[in-house]
């Protein structure tokens, strides 16, 4: 195929999202602020849904507190209590459809396979830590974001601080 078969009509088209899940990470609050508040950006003037998830990574954890109940109860509820301030800051900023997921385990894994299905959003948004790598500084997305990115059946976003 040439360039002459090719028909490059560009037209603007306006599709704005109206489901949109952000994934924050108490780890990365930076980026994960970030994240949040681009979500906030897009999702108020689109009048859009807001899924807020974060996910408890039991890897993180030492053995005794995977093998505690109560431990694990403890860091999940301050877990929905880190969520729940971010759905009020989200409904004072005009967002009335908002809804929180905490999840255990990996991260990526969690939020495709438990947390898309169920919410169903256009876009996700992620936060990524910047890692200057060697002499020539060459930036990566972090584990999560990348394997978010080559794997959910949305669109995916990952913002940097």
């Amino acid at each position: 195929m040439n360039k002459k078969d090719v028909d490059l009509n560009f037209k603007t088209i306006v599709k704005p999202f109206e489901r949109i899940l952000i994934a924050v990470d108490e780890d990365d609050s930076r980026s994960s602020l970030a994240a949040f508040q681009y979500a906030l950006s897009l999702a108020k003037p689109n009048l859009a849904a807001l899924g807020i998830v974060s996910v408890l990574e039991l890897e993180d954890l030492n053995v005794f507190e995977t093998l505690s109940p109560e431990k694990r109860n403890q860091l999940r509820g301050r877990l929905a209590d880190d969520l729940d301030r971010y759905v009020k800051e989200a409904k004072e900023n005009g967002i009335y459809d908002v809804q929180s997921f905490v999840r255990e385990g990996k991260p990526a894994a969690a939020i495709i396979n438990e947390v898309i299905p169920v919410f169903k959003p256009d876009v996700l948004l992620c936060g990524s830590k910047t890692k200057p790598v060697s002499s020539a500084k060459k930036i990566f997305i972090g584990s999560q974001a990348s394997y978010l990115a080559q794997n959910a059946p949305c669109s995916v976003m990952v913002i940097r601080a």
